[in-house]
């Protein structure tokens, strides 16, 4: 039966600051991307999520970024490959420490933000971060960008990767994310999420900025927590799924 995992940031909390909605977003979702404490979140907050995702049955991943909380991990940095394989399993480490003391199991990592971006067009810092989940070990699987080089990393390091596409975000032609800073690259309407959704898990396609179709094998579909009404949007995603007969499944991850 056709499925699709809907995945989420979650646990971007930090301290007495809040951000997100995790305890309402946890119902819409099968996988959470927890924040490691580097671009957000905390230790404790970390718990507290996973904690979240275990009574709700929602699969647990670590969501590495750069070290910035000031910019939210959302700034391209200039890091070495050994760098950003330290600091990736550094993160994943300290997740799956906390996931295993919890009686959880540490499904998959998705790297967050400018270094979700650089290693979908870097290929050094791709297989930094591939090598790095395959030594954090168990076989997690690595979720990325659909078509990127961190596919290919994946791949050469013979771990297990996912592919996704994202709801709340607009594509260009050549299926780049459209950058954060220009007009329009954040989709925020339930309802246009919503279809964008459907196409994805059905006809495995998006429409991109200039109205051109592109294609698409996506195993998971990402709302961001943050985004302005992410709670109507995962809920608005949930019902057209459930309209059309696609359950939402955490996804199984894939070699090549």
């Amino acid at each position: 039966m056709m499925s699709i995992d809907i995945n989420c940031d979650m646990g971007e909390s930090y301290g007495r600051y809040e951000l997100g909605h995790d305890e309402m977003m946890i119902e819409y979702i099968s996988s959470a991307n927890i924040a490691c404490g580097f671009h957000a979140g905390d230790c404790i907050t970390m718990r507290k999520t996973v904690r979240l995702c275990l009574g709700a049955g929602v699969a647990i991943g670590a969501h590495p970024g750069y070290p910035d909380i000031q910019g939210f991990g959302r700034r391209s940095i200039q890091y070495t490959p050994e760098e950003i394989y330290t600091m990736v399993l550094y993160q994943t480490g300290a997740l799956k420490s906390i996931a295993g003391s919890e009686g959880g199991v540490l499904r998959h990592v998705k790297p967050h933000g400018a270094m979700y971006n650089d290693a979908a067009r870097d290929s050094e810092a791709a297989l930094a971060i591939a090598e790095a989940v395959r030594r954090a070990g168990d076989d997690i699987i690595l979720l990325c960008l659909h078509g990127s080089l961190m596919e290919q990393a994946a791949i050469k390091s013979g771990i297990r990767f996912a592919s996704e596409a994202f709801a709340d975000r607009q594509y260009n032609s050549d299926g780049k994310l459209v950058p954060r800073s220009e007009k329009g690259s954040v989709i925020s309407n339930p309802s246009v999420c919503a279809a964008r959704t459907i196409s994805i898990a059905v006809e495995k396609r998006i429409v991109s900025s200039d109205g051109s179709y592109l294609h698409l094998n996506a195993d998971s579909v990402c709302v961001h927590g943050d985004t302005q009404g992410a709670v109507d949007i995962a809920r608005a995603i949930n019902d057209i799924l459930s309209v059309n007969g696609v359950p939402v499944k955490p996804f199984t991850g894939r070699r090549q």
